[in-house]
């Protein structure tokens, strides 16, 4: 074992006399264990919300959308077939989006209604229902309407929306289209009744609120426009991969269609999820920081305690690097010592979050009920070697202190 790794190592060891700086090292290694923990779990927390808001939101819309502006698609079933033939595509499906106003007796709402094909349509609505099934939207059913019987196809809303015009499964709701037919008299509006067959809740307030979905064929004849779509959605096996695999769909499909990913459907959202997971990871950094200080203060305290140590092995023939590294050790051995710690204690403590999740959020306010912890290799891995670069760094002051010392001016004043 060299000198300098042995001599580090002993000064963590304090005699008698020295049970305060024993004491000062202990709180180093403490601040750097509890920074190092309370970022770690700040980040599996960021990131547990992210993907929470992207698998929600995935979970009812498209890795990749496949639109023609300002016109509607046609013959979009052969363009859907020769999408899902590439290998990078897992499914395609098209959709059809419009706006309409429901009614049910006195209650009115406007909302954004969505025709896909049940049987083909990547969207996972039946995991988020809590009434109904996702294949009644290609059935006609059974309804009874001011007592008439009545076979109507069928319509399903978000829970908030059913609250709101209280209604529940096997209640026939009326939509109308602002989009009217030309007549003799006049653009008259397109009335049509059907029946709900089903209530999703996604957790978020805007889609339960404010999303409905038909079949393909329902919503392309209710809006009289024929065999037509609005949209191609597409689903990849990794979300990650949506960018690259969207540039390589618009290479193919050329300019008369554009195509876009996920990432840029709701840019602002998740950007100001990365944002607001930098800030945090930012400010939490100060907190390392401020236990770096307290190891400045521990390592200037050792080497006022080890004037005459530091004298003796000046004498003996160590070099000025020596003694340098002597406290570079010791500073390096806190900020190891205090990091592995808070990554240990702060992976257990996502992972109890994670298990048994015990902290309640606010219901109605986020789209889940506990906080969601996601916890990433990458990200323990940032945090460690970000605290044990601040740590070495805080350790090369006092370092370059101990190696400026003069051993003669030391045993002339001692």
């Amino acid at each position: 074992m060299r000198y300098e790794l042995f001599v580090g190592l002993r000064y963590l060891r304090a005699r008698r006399s020295e049970r305060f700086i024993s004491l000062l090292t202990l709180i180093s290694i403490l601040g750097v264990m509890i920074a190092v923990v309370t970022l770690n779990v700040a980040i599996a927390v960021m990131t547990g919300f992210e993907e929470v808001f992207r698998d929600r939101l995935l979970g009812l819309h498209s890795h990749i959308e496949l639109v023609r502006p300002a016109s509607y698609l046609r013959g979009y079933d052969e363009l859907a077939a020769r999408l899902e033939k590439r290998d990078d595509v897992k499914t395609a499906s098209p959709a059809l989006a419009g706006q309409i106003i429901l009614t049910a007796g006195s209650r009115v709402t406007g909302v954004l209604v969505r025709g896909i094909d049940p049987g083909r349509s990547h969207v996972d609505l039946q995991s988020y229902l809590q009434q109904g099934r996702l294949s009644a939207l290609g059935e006609r059913t059974p309804v009874v309407v001011d007592g008439r019987p009545l076979q109507l196809p069928g319509i399903i809303i978000g829970d908030r929306l059913a609250t709101k015009l209280r209604v529940k499964p096997g209640d026939a709701l009326q939509a109308v289209s602002p989009i009217g037919s030309p007549t003799a008299v006049g653009i008259v509006p397109r009335i049509r009744r059907f029946a709900v067959v089903g209530i999703f809740d996604s957790g978020m307030r805007e889609y339960d609120s404010g999303l409905v979905f038909l079949g393909l064929a329902d919503a392309q004849r209710f809006f009289g426009i024929g065999k037509v779509a609005t949209s191609i959605e597409i689903t990849v096996d990794d979300v990650g991969d949506a960018r690259d695999i969207a540039e390589e769909i618009q290479r193919a499909v050329g300019e008369r269609y554009l195509v876009e990913d996920w990432t840029r459907l709701w840019p602002n959202l998740f950007a100001a999820l990365r944002l607001e997971k930098t800030v945090y990871f930012l400010v939490l950094l100060l907190m390392v920081m401020i236990a770096a200080f307290n190891i400045v203060s521990t390592l200037i305290m050792v080497v006022m305690e080890k004037r005459k140590d530091i004298a003796v092995l000046r004498s003996m023939g160590a070099s000025r690097g020596g003694i340098r590294l002597i406290f570079l050790l010791k500073g390096w051995v806190i900020g190891a010592v205090g990091t592995l710690c808070g990554v240990v204690i702060g992976y257990v403590l996502a992972l109890a979050l994670q298990r048994y999740q015990f902290i309640e959020l606010p219901e109605g306010v986020f789209p889940v009920s506990t906080v969601p912890v996601s916890i990433s290799p990458l990200y323990f891995g940032l945090v460690a070697l970000a605290s044990l670069a601040i740590c070495c760094l805080a350790s090369i002051y006092p370092a370059r202190q101990a190696a400026k010392l003069h051993p003669v001016d030391v045993i002339r004043y001692e």
